[in-house]
């Protein structure tokens, strides 16, 4: 087993990171064909949140792949020599990455019931921890001062984390609109309101055309690891 995991280990590391584009890229287009049902004033509240939920489990899955891709591409990026840190530092990553998915798997079973807990807050806050870190990181990198290498036909991996960096930033944005959503409904529960129908509908509006944003910019990060083109 340790020899077929030798022989695969960066095929195996690819094929996992793609599953991650996948989760993360189609779960973000369910959600955004979902939410049509989510906001739509002719069905009744009760089926709307059905489907609410269903984003939320949807939108789980692909948080997952998300966070999933920065352990990915600090192994891989290793065994291609432009990030040179492996040995403990990757182990030390790997368990990040298992506590991570256990405070986004704990931040949407509270979620799922309607509870405003310390693993929501804390998965938010794992974003403004990320963000710096990585887009800094790529910037500095690209500058020649590190840590990753950055030479000729090595900046692609840099700048892959930027844009990596960038996405999250608009996805964080999404996330501000999805906060909002299980007070909404809490409020159309009681009844019939106005006020909190013209809050979703524009809330949807804006999320929208952030989504696209964001699909721009998972693309160009996909771009940038396929292609390597700097």
């Amino acid at each position: 087993m340790s020899g077929f995991l030798e022989v695969y280990e960066l095929a195996l590391l690819r094929f996992a990171h793609i599953l991650a584009m996948v989760y993360w890229l189609g779960g973000e287009w369910a959600v955004f064909q979902t939410s049509y049902k989510v906001v739509d004033p002719a069905l009744p509240v009760a089926e709307r949140v059905r489907h609410l939920d269903t984003v939320f489990r949807i939108d789980v899955v692909s948080r997952i792949g998300i966070i999933s891709l920065l352990p990915l591409g600090l192994h891989m990026g290793h065994l291609w020599g432009v990030q040179p840190y492996g040995g403990n530092f990757l182990v030390a990553v790997w368990l990040g990455w298992v506590a991570w998915v256990i405070v986004t798997l704990l931040a949407f079973r509270d979620k799922m019931r309607r509870k405003d807990t310390v693993f929501g807050k804390l998965e938010d806050w794992s974003r403004y921890l990320a963000i710096p870190a990585v887009i800094g990181t790529g910037i500095t990198s690209l500058l020649g001062m590190g840590p990753f290498e950055a030479g000729d036909g090595q900046q692609w991996y840099s700048a892959k984390l930027i844009v990596f960096g960038l996405s999250l930033i608009v996805g964080l944005v999404l996330r501000y609109y999805l906060h909002e959503w299980p007070g909404i409904f809490a409020r159309l529960a009681k009844g019939p309101d106005a006020a909190a129908e013209a809050r979703l509908a524009d809330l949807i509006r804006s999320a929208r055309i952030v989504a696209v944003i964001y699909w721009i910019t998972i693309g160009a990060a996909g771009f940038l690891g396929a292609v390597k083109p700097i």
